[in-house]
C-alpha cells in the first residue's frame, strides 16, 4: 500500500495541472491522505467480512464497494488526473463518478436499517441520482444556466431528505431502531445540506480556488461515508436482524417458509412410540 500512496510531490510533474491556476502540491498532499483513510476502512470492512459479527454481512456488503471506489476516485483526484478545462477552471469530474457509488450506498443502508420498501429505497437512489447529475451538467455549462441545473438537483435532495427523515423515521421506529436510525440519517443530512453550498462556491461560482475545493470535498467526504460505515459497524451489534428482516446473508436465500440450519429440531414421536419422520437429506 506503501507503493500506492507514496508521493514525495512528484505526481503533478509527471500529471502537471491543466490550468495555471489549477492543482497544486498541497491539494495533492491532502488528498494523498484522505486515499489513505479510504484505503485503510476499505480493507479493515473486506477482512471483517469473512468473520461478521453473527454472520450478518450485510452492511459490509453495502459500504465495502463504494469505499473501494472512493480509494479509486480520491487516487486518481490525488495524482491530478480525471479532470477537464472549463472556461478555464479545472473541473475534476472524477468526485462525481464517487458521488454516484457513495451517496445510493448510505440510501440503501439507512432504508434496509429503516425497514422501508425497495420501492422507496429505489426512489431515494434515483434523487440522488438526478441531484448528482444535475449538478455535474450545471459543472459543465458555462452560462448562467448552470443554475437552473442546481436548482433541479438540490430540490431532488430537498425531496430526498425529507423522505429520510420523515417516512425512513416513521418506519425505523416500527422495528425498535429509531434513536439509531435518527443519529444516522440526522448525520448524513446534516452533511449533505453543506453539500449544495460547498458546489456553489467551487464548481459553480468558484469563488475558491482548485485546491480549497479539493480539500472543501475531502473533508466532507471523510466525514460522510467512512464515519456512516463505521458507525454501522459499531452500533449494528445491538440490532435484532431478525426484527430488520436481514437474516439473509447469514442462511442464504431461504424464503419465509423454508428452515435455518440452526433452528432444525426432531420431530417428536407419534402416539404409538414411532417417529415416521423422514430422515433430513
Amino acid at each position: 500500500m506503501g507503493l500506492i500512496l507514496r508521493d514525495d510531490g512528484g505526481s503533478l510533474s509527471v500529471n502537471p495541472p491543466l490550468t495555471p491556476n489549477g492543482f497544486t502540491t498541497n491539494g495533492s498532499n491532502w488528498l494523498w491522505a484522505v486515499t489513505a483513510v479510504y484505503v485503510v476502512i476499505f480493507l479493515f470492512f473486506a477482512a471483517t467480512s469473512f468473520k461478521a459479527f453473527n454472520g450478518e454481512r450485510i452492511f459490509h456488503y453495502t459500504f465495502i464497494v463504494p469505499l473501494l471506489v472512493g480509494s479509486i476516485v480520491y487516487y486518481s483526484w490525488a495524482s491530478d488526473l480525471g479532470s477537464s478545462v472549463v472556461s478555464g477552471w479545472q473541473l475534476f469530474w472524477v468526485k462525481y463518478i464517487y458521488w454516484v457509488v457513495e451517496f445510493p450506498a448510505i440510501i440503501v443502508a439507512l432504508g434496509l436499517l429503516s425497514g422501508i420498501s425497495w420501492a422507496t429505497i429505489v426512489y431515494n437512489v434515483f434523487l440522488s441520482w438526478i441531484w448528482i447529475v444535475s449538478y455535474l451538467v450545471a459543472a459543465f455549462t458555462t452560462t448562467q444556466y448552470k443554475w437552473g441545473f442546481f436548482a433541479f438537483g438540490t430540490v431532488s435532495w430537498l425531496i430526498l431528505a425529507v423522505h429520510l427523515l420523515t417516512i425512513g423515521r416513521k418506519s425505523a421506529t416500527r422495528v425498535g431502531v429509531s434513536a439509531h436510525y435518527t443519529g444516522l440519517a440526522g448525520w448524513t443530512n446534516l452533511l449533505w445540506l453543506v453539500w449544495p453550498i460547498a458546489w456553489a462556491v467551487t464548481d459553480g461560482a468558484r469563488v475558491i480556488g482548485v485546491t480549497p475545493t479539493a480539500i472543501f470535498f475531502g473533508v466532507l467526504d471523510i466525514l460522510l461515508l467512512p464515519v456512516i460505515a463505521l458507525a454501522f459497524f459499531f452500533v449494528s451489534r445491538k440490532w435484532d436482524y431478525n426484527r430488520l428482516n436481514l437474516a439473509y446473508t447469514r442462511y442464504g436465500r431461504v424464503n419465509d417458509g423454508g428452515h435455518h440450519q440452526d433452528k432444525l429440531t426432531t420431530p417428536a414421536p407419534a402416539h404409538g412410540g414411532v417417529n415416521t419422520a423422514a430422515p433430513a437429506v
